[in-house]
């Protein structure tokens, strides 16, 4: 007799607490709406008859723009100075020595040719020269080989460029 009394005490305590619970969400959703109606009276603002905008511009502005500008135009250069083209790789070694002395080899041999030492752990190398053709390279190679019995490989690599003048720029492109 004792236990569906205890299970019924289980089920009021129960439904009482959902009530309170109820009755709490029932009053947040209240307030939530009363806040809703207050805002939204704030928004609908009825502009007058003769009613204007003016927009009052710093003059500031305009240099700043032409500021960007000139910025973007100086970086557009910078990467207009970069191509695909040719290197040689003269030597690929683990010693710095090394491959700083093939690089001075290459300065004292071939004056006209630009020198590049790259370091990628372990390796050091060296590459020469900025070709956009191949066979500019090819004939280079040969000349290298001389100096270098190890062999010396034509690459694909991003070359440095020369820029054409601002007024040859202008007249090379379309109207």
């Amino acid at each position: 007799m004792q236990a569906p009394l205890i299970e019924r005490s289980k089920q009021v305590s129960y439904l009482c607490n959902m009530s309170s619970i109820q009755a709490w969400i029932f009053l947040w959703i209240v307030c939530l709406q009363v806040d809703t109606v207050s805002a939204q009276d704030s928004l609908f603002v009825k502009p007058g008859k003769n009613s204007r905008v003016s927009i009052q511009k710093d003059p500031r502005i305009d240099l700043l723009i032409k500021k960007q500008i000139q910025v973007n135009e100086e970086t557009s250069r910078q990467a207009r100075r970069q191509d695909k083209g040719f290197r040689l790789l003269v030597i690929s070694t683990t010693l710095r020595e090394e491959a700083l002395a093939a690089k001075t080899k290459v300065y004292t041999y071939f004056p006209e040719l630009k020198a590049y030492l790259f370091h990628q752990s372990p390796y050091y190398r060296v590459k020469a020269g900025n070709f956009k053709e191949r066979k500019e390279a090819e004939q280079y190679q040969r000349r290298l080989e001389l100096l270098f019995p190890k062999g010396v490989f034509i690459i694909n690599d991003i070359i440095e460029v020369k820029l054409k003048g601002i007024a040859e720029e202008d007249s090379s492109l379309p109207d």
